[in-house]
Formats: structure tokens, sequence, C-alpha cells
């Protein structure tokens, strides 16, 4: 294995930039839903919104004389603040330390009078991180049956000396900064000189180094003076969709190869879906359009500047949908005008740098893909939509050995049950087969995974969602469950894993495999499970050596209602069995497929079968070649067994050509064995 260089400073600074950008956004993007909302409100209901309601917009007097609170004041000076509080501590230390940030920046709230974002961000994080210091303390120095109550007084009692230090020391601090930094905006938009600030936002957003600025400045900044004027011109600073927009079209009209195709996709995954991560690649593999952008960026908030013009709240993502919802009632021309004119600047000089370059060699997208990702520091939604469907299966399924050691290895699916299971019985063979008993497979849903792992295998149209799941888990794409070469790659990581392990000492005996269930539920390890009823799993007449459908659709229905005829299934999971393959093909490699319900249908197995279809003429299944359906309805991980032995069975091509062969349901069951007994 190559060795890793050391990281430069450079790098260190961005990676150590880009983190901090990536805690801050972690605060405030769970919550843009709730800015949102609030949005939305003030645009419907306060005085000069579209629909004015005193009551909800805070204007006005009731029956009695008393003026109305309304939902936008609170929202705005409580509720927002509060929740990034929240978010902020219990990223750094669970519930405990959300409440606990929470309660401290009551009292940055009520000391300041203003709505106090940015003193939130501050008060949320520390909370969370000084109730974790406090704690650590007396871990393991109460006594028995007092947990409870030391472990409530003491976060009441941080919470109100928090708050207490929010009041008179944060508060003055935070109000002071918020006030100067609207000066310094409004000072900008006075001379003009606004604008300029594209000149470092388009850069960074390309480098990933824009989330401190956007979510730790703007985003505040921009709400503070949304409340005090009904809108801000903040909001579009970074969200303009324009400038990328013009990127991608220019390479529709002018560029080359992989890169103008997929523009088109690329565009309206950008402009309409908000993800403007996907023109970065464009720009890497021609670093000069950057220029374009800068510019596009410069005329979009020019515009804004000189038609007044603004956003009521955040626009998350950066979609033209977002930006219109968000748009102030008096802003319609200006914003719509700043996108159509960012777009025209940015795609005016694209277009002239693409047809004025020399070899007019567009570069190589998946490079630069990859190139993005590196800097991003994960893996990106471009390199699925840019056509890296083989690319992002050897650069980001190739796995590498890091500083992790593989001891647990998950292999996910949608369900998490055919095609995970089966593809976690062929991995769990071919590991233990190499000696790597202390190596636990297991097979789960994407929706169940926790960051526990240190290896995931999931399918490749699945990969970013289990990536969301497990940041921190080395990740292999596969698009073969059963004859997979990614198996063997792991395997031999394994090897070198074992190579330089230092030998234990001889008088310690190696751990063996699990004896029973209940040390095999210790250590993780999957123990097949035997049907423990009266009736079979694999029934005979669950066999059909001549299947009827002529199409993946009607194999599906095949299957189904075999599964649903011997009591095992309703029609509900069997229509699930068509919405599963429509999220991802549950083709396993060898000839074979496992079509099964999604997660969501489990509630509609009654009991664990398992069917078997031959078909004469291989099924089309997804451009596949498919001779075996098999079906599955799994209750209680009953079916793991019969899985594990039909793995086996269409890993080994001998067997495989056994089953072509066979004339009679009695050597199907032969093949399989006992899986019944």
């Amino acid at each position: 294995m190559s060795t890793i260089a050391a990281p430069s400073r450079s790098h260190a600074a961005r990676a150590g930039v880009q983190k901090f950008g990536t805690f801050l956004s972690g605060m405030i993007m769970p919550n843009i839903g709730a800015f949102i909302a609030w949005g939305l409100i003030t645009a419907l209901f306060i005085q000069t919104g579209w629909l004015p309601v005193a009551a909800l917009g805070g204007f006005g007097k009731d029956a009695s004389g008393t003026p109305y609170t309304g939902l936008v004041g609170p929202m705005i000076t409580y509720l927002l603040p509060l929740l990034i509080a929240y978010t902020g501590g219990r990223m750094v230390y669970d519930v405990r330390g959300g409440v606990v940030g929470a309660i401290g920046t009551m009292g940055v709230i009520i000391g300041a009078g203003i709505p106090m974002f940015i003193g939130a961000m501050i008060m949320g994080p520390l909370g969370g991180w000084t109730m974790k210091k406090i704690d650590a303390i007396w871990d393991g120095k109460i006594r028995p049956g007092f947990e409870m109550l030391v472990n409530n007084f003491s976060a009441g009692i941080w919470g109100a000396i928090l708050a207490l230090f929010g009041f008179y020391a944060i508060s003055p601090v935070v109000a002071g900064f918020s006030s100067f930094a609207g000066t310094v905006v409004q000072f900008m938009v006075n001379n003009g000189i606004l604008p300029l600030t594209s000149i470092f936002i388009e850069p960074a957003k390309v480098l990933f180094l824009n989330n401190a600025v956007n979510h730790g400045v703007l985003t505040p900044l921009g709400i503070q003076q949304a409340t005090a004027q009904g809108k801000s011109i903040l909001f579009l600073l970074e969200a303009n969709p324009g400038p990328g927009l013009g990127v991608l079209l220019a390479y529709m009209f002018f560029g080359k190869g992989a890169a103008k195709a997929s523009a088109p996709g690329a565009a309206l995954i950008q402009f309409v879906g908000g993800i403007h991560e996907i023109y970065f690649p464009y720009i890497l593999m021609k670093p000069i359009l950057i220029l374009a952008t800068i510019g596009g960026g410069m005329t979009g908030i020019a515009t804004l500047a000189i038609t007044h013009s603004g956003l009521v709240a955040p626009a998350a993502p950066g979609s033209i949908i977002a930006v219109i919802a968000q748009t102030s009632r008096d802003s319609y021309f200006g914003v719509i005008l700043a996108v159509v004119l960012a777009c025209a600047v940015s795609f005016a000089i694209a277009s002239i740098i693409l047809r004025a370059s020399k070899d007019r060699e567009e570069g190589d997208l998946a490079a630069a893909t990859a190139s993005m990702e590196g800097m991003k520091g994960r893996k990106s939604m471009a390199s699925t939509v840019l056509g890296r469907g083989a690319a992002a299966g050897a650069a980001g399924g190739a796995a590498t050995l890091t500083g992790t050691k593989i001891k647990n290895i998950v292999f996910a699916c949608d369900a998490g049950m055919g095609s995970s299971a089966m593809g976690a019985s062929v991995l769990r063979n071919k590991i233990r087969a190499a000696g790597h008993k202390d190596v636990t497979v297991v097979n789960k849903a994407i929706a169940s995974l926790t960051d526990t792992y240190d290896l995931v295998v999931v399918h490749q149209d699945l990969a970013l969602r289990a990536e969301e799941k497990t940041p921190s888990a080395q990740l292999v794409t596969v698009d073969n469950f059963m004859g997979s070469p990614k198996y063997d790659e792991i395997v031999d990581l394994l090897n070198e894993q074992s190579a330089t392990e230092p030998v234990p000492f001889e008088g310690v005996p190696a751990k063996t495999e699990p004896a029973s269930e209940a040390e095999a539920a210790a250590s993780h390890v999957p123990v097949p499970h035997v049907h423990s009823e009266t009736r079979d799993v694999l029934r005979r007449e669950s066999i059909v050596l001549g299947g009827a459908a002529g199409d993946m659709a009607g194999a599906i229905d095949e299957a189904g209602q075999l599964l649903k005829a011997t009591g095992a299934v309703d029609d509900e999971y069997v229509a699930s069995m068509h919405d599963r393959e429509r999220s991802v093909s549950t083709f396993m490699g060898n000839g074979l497929a496992i079509p099964h319900g999604t997660n969501e249908a489990k509630g509609h197995i009654s009991a664990s079968a398992v069917t078997f279809v031959r078909y004469a003429e291989p099924i089309d299944w997804q451009g596949k070649p498919v001779t075996f359906v098999v079906g599955i309805a799994g209750k209680d991980k009953e079916h793991l067994g019969i899985l594990a032995k039909i793995a086996k069975i269409f890993g080994d091509k001998e067997q495989v050509a056994r089953l072509e062969a066979a004339g009679s349901v009695d050597e199907i069951l032969d093949i399989f064995g006992r899986v019944n007994a």
C-alpha cells in the first residue's frame, strides 16, 4: 500500500476553514425549514404582506387596546435562535448539550433585545462543550441511585449560570458586533461596492470555503436586516443560481464531449434543484471560468442594489423556486432581473473563454469531479449525476486501507432484507474462507445505519444515502451482489491489515466464532436462522421451473403472487416490490434477481417465505439477463438462513449449471439443501 503524504500547510488551513464552515452550516441547515416558515408567515401576514392579518403579523391592537404580539416577532426573536442553539449544543454533546446551550442562549436573547443568531451560534456549542467537560469531572464517581439527581441538577445549575453569563457578558459583545457588521454592509451598499464581494464569494464556493461566511455571518445579518427593513440583499450574495447556470449553458452550446452532454442535466439540477456544487467540476476543468461566475455574481448583486430588492428569508437550497418563494412582495422584478442578468453575463464570459480556447479540449470531467471531492473532503452528488457511474465505482468503490482497522463491515440496501443479506452472505463466506474470523459482516437497511462501522458496502445507486448515515466509514460500491470483484479487494485489504498487525501473545487463545445466538448477538455476527415453525420457508408449490412472464414487471408479479399464495404477504407488499425495483435494481449477478418489498412494507409480511422461478429465456432486468427470480418476504430475519444458502449456490458456477439443468422440483430442493430442516 502506498503511504499518504503529509498535508501541506495550505491544505491543512483550507481543511480547517472547511471544518469550521461545516460546523456553522450544521447549526443552520437543519433549521432552514423553520427559517422558511418564518419567511412565508412574514411575507403573507405582516402589514405590508400579501394577506395582512393583524393577529398573525403583529400589528395593530385588539378590541381591548392590547397590541397584537403576532407570530413574526416571537419566531424571529425566540424560536429561531433557540433552535440554532439547541442544534449546536447537540452537535457537541447530544441532547444534554443542546438543552444547556439553549438555556444559555436565552440570556443572550433577553440581554440583547434583537434577534441573536450569532449569539446562539456561540452559546449553543459553548453550552454543550462546557457541560461535557463538567460531566467528565465526576464521571464514574456518582453513587448508584443518585445519577438522575446529579445529572438534572448539574444541567439546571450550569444552564442558569450560562444564561446569566450570556445576559451580562455575551449579549453586549454580540450586539456590538452585529451593529458594526450591519454598518459595514450598509456602507458597502450605499457606496456601490457590495458587488465586489463576488470576488471572494464565487471562488470560495468552488473551494467549499463559503459556509463559514455564508452561514456564519451573511444569514444572521440578513435575518436582522430583514427584521428591520422587511427584506435583505444578503440572502442572495451566495444563493443566486444565475452565475452557475450561465456557465452550464455555455458548456451546452460550446462545450465538447462528456461536459457538453452532461451540462443540460446539471443545469436543471443546479437551477431548479438548487444544488450549486453540480457546476463546480466544470469550472475546475477550466479554472479561468471562475471569471464568468464572478462577473455574473457582481452583476446580480449590483442589480439588487440598484432596484433595492431582496428576500425576506434565506433561500436554501439555492433553487430559483426557493428564491422566488422568499422574495419580498416589492422585489419580484429586481430579484428576477438579478438572476437573469447574472446568468446572461456569466454565459457571455464563459462562452468567450470556451470559444477562445486554443485546443477547445474541455478536460476530464471525472478527474475534475474527483478533484472537487478531494477539496470538499467527501463524496459529492456530482459524481453520480455527471455520469461517473464507472468512475465512482472505481474511485469511491475501490476500498483503501486507512488508519482505521477494518473489523465491522455492514452491507446496506434500501430495505435491509434481500439484496444486503445476499451480498453480506457472499462477502462473509469469502472473509471467513480467508481466515478473518474476527471481522464481522452484517446487513442493514440504510435507514437503520449508524456511524459505527469501519466499512460500508452498498449498491452504487445508494452510495450517497449510505454516506450520509456513515460519514466516518470507508465506502465500497458494487453493481453485482453475487460476483463483484470488490469483495476480493476487501479480502486483500484484510490480508494486508493482518500482515501489519502484531502477533498475539501465545498464551492468549484466538477468538473463535460465536457458538450460540446469544454470543453472536453480542459480537454482531448474524447466525443463519433456521425456521422454527412447522411450515416451510421454501415450499414445493413455490418453485416454478417454467416461468410465464416475459418482462421484469411480469416476473416481479409472478414472484409476488407466489409469495401471496403462501399466505406470507398481501397485495400491498407485492406492490411495494415494484417500488423497490424502481428505487434500486435487485439484480444480483450470475443470472439471479431477488425482488422484495421496501422497508416500509415490512408490516405487510405475516410470515417468512421464499419463492423460486426459472425462465427458459432470460428476462431483461434493466439491461441485465435474469434466468432465476427468487422472491423474498422476511419476517424477524427468518429468511437469512436460506439467503445464505442461495448466495453460496449462485456463487458457484457448477451449482448454477445444475439449477439450469434441473428437471424437477425435488432437484431444486436438493440443490438448495435442507433449508427447511
